[in-house]
């Protein structure tokens, strides 16, 4: 696949954030459920005067529910449309989208930039609290209850064994063709001086439900339902364990992509599309 823009199109960035509560994920679906991208696309068709659909690339498709602060995407638009509205296309799409979704800045792309390949690392945050009277209501729709004690220094204890690279098939929901390894950067737990416990999740990649499966381990061993060398164990196992509760979508929140220096794109995209497999003698876990 390459990704030199047809000869006469421009290729363009998008930053935009969004409340995923009433969108049924990113992706486009059939049956005229309400996406983010379907939203997006249909907004530039309006403002553009179009009659054609000018699709979206995504640097991290996310779940129903999900929300982003830092997402990206792009978009080739023909070089006629480009020149005619790009000066003032952020504020008519502002004024065409809905208020849960915002495009905060449109510009052209450098070359060879593609907003899912070129990215080396994406970065989530999970929100939960552990307070016996529930969440403030003011944050119902971006934090979990958990309705037990929690202990941050037990969840960071367990979370360390499972960083850098592994296959993380046991967290992730298997799709057909994909890999399912990882390097997991970073994975975190910090408590808010709200009382909040944020988890902060960073990779190359994610496969689907990775970080929320995760975090529903990592609760496990907070509230003392798990010993600290759960989470590492069932890494090591290499399938899915009934036990990994995949925690509810509303608490995550993508918070920024990464990408490398514009010289270094073209490089990335053909690295990122290489199917991946351990070193011989790597195993997926650590016990």
């Amino acid at each position: 696949m390459s990704d030199d823009v047809k000869p006469g199109s421009v290729r363009v960035r998008l930053d935009l954030s969004y409340d995923g509560k009433d969108f049924h994920g990113w992706a486009k679906q059939a049956g005229g459920q309400r996406t983010v991208q379907g939203e997006i696309e249909d907004a530039l068709r309006t403002v553009t005067r179009s009659s054609e659909t000018y699709e979206l690339t995504v640097a991290g498709r996310t779940d129903a529910g999900v929300h982003a602060r830092g997402q990206v995407a792009h978009v080739d638009l023909p070089e006629a449309v480009w020149a005619e509205h790009r000066e003032k296309l952020l504020r008519r799409l502002a004024g065409r989208l809905s208020h849960d979704v915002r495009i905060w800045r449109v510009e052209e792309a450098p070359s060879g930039f593609n907003a899912r390949f070129s990215a080396i690392w994406r970065r989530y945050a999970y929100r939960v609290t552990d307070d016996p009277g529930g969440v403030d209501p003011l944050l119902r729709g971006h934090v979990l209850w958990h309705d037990w004690p929690l202990d941050v220094d037990a969840m960071n204890a367990a979370a360390e064994p499972l960083l850098g690279e592994h296959d993380f098939a046991a967290y992730c929901k298997r799709r057909e063709g994909a890999t399912t390894i990882r390097t997991l950067q970073e994975l975190r737990w910090e408590r808010l001086p709200s009382g909040v416990m944020e988890a902060t999740v960073k990779a190359d990649a994610f496969c689907h439900n990775m970080v929320r499966s995760l975090v529903g381990a990592l609760l496990f061993v907070g509230d003392g339902h798990r010993p600290v060398e759960w989470p590492a164990k069932v890494l090591a196992a290499g399938v899915r364990d009934s036990a990994v509760h995949v925690v509810r979508p509303h608490g995550l929140t993508l918070e920024a992509v990464g990408y490398p220096a514009d010289e270094l794109l073209a490089a990335r995209n053909l690295e990122a599309r290489n199917k991946r497999s351990l070193a011989p003698g790597r195993s997926g876990g650590c016990c």
